[in-house]
């Protein structure tokens, strides 16, 4: 997998912090104007001991890091996406080795920007996850050779009153990630673009079945 970003294990501002005792690793995606510590808390509640490894961003939009960029609300820079998405699934491994943190099961989980794209990773088929938690997620773009993701698992956290991402998209991007092979879990709130308790234990939920 090549890149045309030089990428090093310093390619993004981070957090690292080590297993205590469940042999897994959370990568955390934060929303715009989010950072590396914004999903902390959450991870460490999702699954308790599991390592965490939490980058901040590299795009600024008006001083929001976010991980890609977009031309406006909900009309992505695609050119960037792909980019950006190589950028971070490069640097992912190189992390992992450099903290010495969890390679056998990887899963990243993200709210909106950061679920997007942890999504473009997927559906583009580049290597390095095992899983997703996708929280408020949107499809970020239509492959045009759709991956194989057999022994995948995503959970999908979305709120059916989102004002940012209407239904249909997000049953698309279920139906597409299905349709390579990932067994995904979706869980439908009242909510809006946001995580709620309930998508919360949910997920929680969903994650210690797995790993367990």
């Amino acid at each position: 997998m090549t890149s045309t970003l030089p990428v090093t294990t310093d390619s993004f501002v981070h957090v690292a912090r080590p297993a205590r005792g469940v042999d897994t690793t959370l990568l955390l995606l934060h929303g715009t104007g989010g950072d590396e510590r914004d999903l902390l808390p959450l991870g460490e509640q999702l699954l308790p001991g599991a390592a965490l490894l939490s980058p901040r961003g590299n795009v600024s939009e008006r001083g929001m890091p976010r991980f890609f960029r977009r031309h406006a609300e909900g009309v992505l820079d695609q050119k960037d996406l792909a980019l950006r998405t190589t950028e971070l699934a490069t640097w992912l491994p190189l992390a992992l080795e450099a903290h010495a943190l969890p390679t056998g099961r990887v899963i990243a989980t993200g709210f909106s920007n950061g679920a997007n794209i942890a999504a473009s990773q997927l559906l583009r088929g580049l290597p390095g996850l095992h899983g997703a938690v996708l929280l408020s997620p949107m499809l970020p773009f239509e492959p045009d050779v759709p991956p194989a993701l057999p022994g995948v698992r995503v959970f999908i956290g979305a709120g059916r009153n989102d004002p940012l991402v209407p239904v249909p998209q997000v049953e698309r991007l279920a139906a597409l990630l299905q349709s390579a092979g990932a067994d995904v879990t979706v869980h439908w709130t009242a909510g809006g673009h946001g995580i709620t308790p309930d998508e919360f234990e949910a997920a929680r939920a969903w994650m210690a079945g797995w790993v367990d």
